[in-house]
Order: structure tokens, then sequence, then C-alpha cells
């Protein structure tokens, strides 16, 4: 079972759902307590990171409400991620990194 169908199935068994744009709220609110955590971690950029426990469930937590957008939407997030990959190859192809124009 792929994670898309692992989500799909846990939001099933539990009757989990709501409208994408409270679930894009939920992803944006996510990476924020993510960034929160790598900023407490580095002491605001003072510090070598250090991984931690906290990173990791907040990490679990944006990658749970990025599974359940692209399952609301039927995006194979598996196909995003390899048309991305070709986007970026192509622009360090074409100038040198994958940055945009």
């Amino acid at each position: 079972m792929n994670f898309q169908e692992k989500v799909n199935e846990f939001c099933t068994k539990f009757n989990i759902d709501s409208a994408i744009e409270f679930k894009t709220l939920d992803l944006v609110s996510e990476v924020g307590e993510f960034s929160k955590e790598i900023l407490k971690a580095t002491d605001y950029g003072k510090e070598k990171i250090t991984p931690s426990e906290d990173m990791v469930l907040e990490m679990g937590d944006v990658f749970y409400s990025l599974i359940a957008i692209a399952n609301e939407l039927d995006i194979n997030l598996n196909d995003a991620l390899d048309i991305v990959l070709k986007k970026y190859e192509s622009r360090i192809n074409n100038k040198g990194d994958p940055g945009s124009e």
C-alpha cells in the first residue's frame, strides 16, 4: 500500500473529511509549525541543526496534510514528483541551477 492509499484508508476509517480550503490552511499551518521547530533547534540559525522528535512529528503532519490535499484533488504525488524533477533537471541543464526563472 502506498502512502496516498494509506492516508485515504485512515481518513475513511475515522471519517475524517474537510473542505479543500481547510486542508490547505492546515498544510500551511503545519509547515509553520515545522519551521518553528527548525528555528528552535538552531537557536534562530546560530547553532548546527540536530533533528528532534518534534521535527519528525511536525514533518509527519506536513506530509499527511499534503497527501490529504493530493487525494482530494486526485493528484498522484509520484507522478507530480516525476514531473517536477524533470522540470528542475531541465533548468539545471539550461541555466546551471534549479531555481525558477
